[in-house]
Parts: structure tokens; sequence; C-alpha cells
């Protein structure tokens, strides 16, 4: 297993930093699983962690917590949820990291703007439909 974990193509976290607990899992395995503990539980804190810079902190802070976790107890053996619960922890990080795309100001088209007016006519006419007719 490699000793760091990659969030994206410039930014990895050393291993040590994440917590991996192993406990019971509830998954597959039959009597297997009542013995073994295959359930992999992955916590990586953001405050204590040296590789990753103020900013980039912040940011995880901001959309997952002080405590990022990921958990794995799909397969039967400890390793095989152990890369499992790793993955899930990189691509939350990964996601929380990403900046989107700034949004570009448009102005509705010609097209646009008349399909808007012709449904906000139909929507008049069926409801000047159901008035009560006027008895002169």
């Amino acid at each position: 297993m490699a000793d760091e974990l990659r969030i994206s193509e410039e930014v990895s976290i050393p291993v040590a930093e994440i917590e991996l607990r192993a406990s019971r899992s509830s998954g597959p395995g039959g009597q297997h699983a009542n013995v073994t503990a295959s359930r992999i539980e992955a916590v990586f804190d953001i405050a204590s962690s040296e590789s990753l810079s103020e900013g980039q902190k912040r940011r995880i802070a901001a959309r997952l917590g002080p405590r990022v976790t990921a958990v794995a107890q799909d397969a039967r053996s400890q390793a095989r949820n152990r890369e499992l619960a790793l993955r899930r922890l990189a691509e939350r990080l990964g996601r929380a990291l990403r900046t989107p795309k700034p949004r570009r100001a448009t102005k509705p088209g010609r097209a646009a703007k008349e399909r808007r007016l012709q449904g906000k006519r139909r929507a008049s006419e069926r409801k000047r439909l159901r008035r009560r007719p006027d008895f002169d």
C-alpha cells in the first residue's frame, strides 16, 4: 500500500495523518463477519494536517467539517475495505477542494423570451375560459 493518499494532481496526504479504525462488519461474510474486524473507518483530522495549506484546510473544513470520515464494509477482507475507505476519503476531500467554475451572466435569447410570453398567454387564456360566462 502506498504511504501517500493522492487527493488531486497537486495534493497528496501521508497515510500517517489518517486514523484507520477496524471494527466488526455488518456486511458480507456470514459467520466469518462475526469474528473478524473487517469494517474500516478512515478518519482525517483537518486541523492537525501538516500536508495541507491553511487555505486548503479552511476550504475542506467549510464544506465537510473539522473531521472527514469514510467507512467501508463492502468486502470480506480488511485489506480491501481499507483500500475502499481510503479511496472514498480521497474522493470526498478532492470534491471539497475543487473550486466551482464561476458562472458567466447571460441574457435570455429572443426565442426564450417568446416561449415565456407564449406560455403566459396560454395560462391567461386557460384561466379566462374557466371564468363564469357574462350574461348581458
